[in-house]
């Protein structure tokens, strides 16, 4: 049997798997649709294999600052992100990319896979979230359900519901204006 917190979240990364969050999901009365494809590992195939698939699309940026913080950013896919300027939007140190190793060991996830339901696996609380405000002006959003061959859609609110749920507060950032 899975070991659960009261949330019904998994203890562990190596735990958290794609019917792990649907049940999660589940448990919350959260609705959500998938669609299976091929494995998509960057924003440009995603783009290639999408059809009518209609919300929000993201790209999602494991981060780390100078001082050992951890950060996923979940931007709109096609939003440029200025990674040296980030760290003044989140109030942060020097930000860098997060090794995949690191990312499998806090959030479950291999490099392609990187989604906000990721914060399922982070039972330690170590990731900040940043939802990126153009991204958070769509009503539904799509995301990879943990693993890169398919893409869960979910309302706005109830993404921001099963972040909460996993103990995760998120934070809406800008990234459109200059500083």
């Amino acid at each position: 049997m899975t070991d659960t917190l009261t949330t019904g979240a998994p203890t562990s990364p190596a735990l958290a798997t794609r019917a792990g969050l649907f049940a999660f999901l589940d448990r919350l009365g959260i609705s959500t649709s998938t669609i299976e494809h091929p494995p998509l590992h960057t924003v440009a195939e995603s783009q290639a294999l999408r059809g009518t698939i209609s919300g929000g699309h993201s790209k999602n940026l494991f981060l780390k600052d100078a001082k050992g913080e951890l950060f996923l950013l979940v931007a709109e896919e096609d939003r440029p992100i200025d990674m040296k300027t980030l760290h003044k939007r989140i109030g942060s140190a020097r930000l860098s990319f997060g090794k995949p190793e690191l990312m499998a060991e806090v959030l479950g996830v291999q490099p392609g896979s990187v989604t906000p339901f990721a914060a399922l696996c982070d039972t330690e609380k170590r990731v900040t979230i940043f939802l990126e405000a153009g991204l958070m002006a769509h009503e539904v959003m799509n995301f990879h359900p943990l693993e890169n061959t398919a893409t869960t859609t979910i309302r706005r609110d109830d993404l921001l519901a099963f972040l909460r749920a996993t103990g995760h507060e998120p934070h809406i950032v800008d990234v459109s204006t200059e500083i």
